[in-house]
């Protein structure tokens, strides 16, 4: 079983770049795990400003919603995975189910179960939405209340975790 890294920061914080370097520090081929969707302009110029981030080491799996599917195969042969972000990827899913929480919820669960089966250390990066102010609107306040339980859970699955703020890593496990 490899290690489980679970990173996470609020908007700009610097958590993508610190997951990556710490991917970086592993031997071989690297997996980036991107479950965005361009949906507009703006998003195709944040995704291509990470790809920039990334040199020729980096392989790309874009998948919006069935990471678990997928995972395993495109795993094989690397030194180590980057999902970035694993708020997307919930997004996704909430969206793709209509709301509810119990399908997304059994979704990470079975993600964390295939995570802790890797051979690959997998790099979670993760945006903390709970230091914010309460959302105004009730799908919104769902969203943000299903993403601090994943990040829970991610965090209690994980082997390490980390905080960054401002660009500055602090251990948190």
């Amino acid at each position: 079983m490899a290690k489980l890294i679970y990173v996470t920061g609020g908007s700009r914080s610097g958590k993508s770049s610190y997951a990556q370097q710490l991917a970086e520090t592993q031997a071989g081929k690297l997996l980036y795990v991107a479950p965005a969707r361009v949906d507009d302009d703006e998003m195709a110029a944040r995704i291509e400003m990470h790809q920039q981030a990334r040199n020729e080491r980096w392989e790309l799996l874009e998948e919006p919603l069935w990471l678990t599917e997928q995972l395993t195969e495109a795993a094989a042969g690397h030194g180590a995975l980057l999902l970035d972000c694993v708020t997307l990827w919930i997004t996704n899913l909430f969206f793709h189910f209509e709301e509810k929480q119990g399908p997304v919820l059994a979704e990470v669960d079975r993600f964390i179960q295939l995570a802790w089966q890797l051979d690959e250390p997998l790099y979670l990066v993760s945006n903390e939405l709970g230091s914010g102010i309460v959302p105004e609107n009730r799908m919104a306040r769902k969203f943000r209340d299903l993403a601090g339980i994943v990040n829970q859970r991610l965090a209690a699955a994980a082997d390490e975790a980390w905080l960054v703020v401002s660009g500055l890593p602090v251990k948190l496990k």
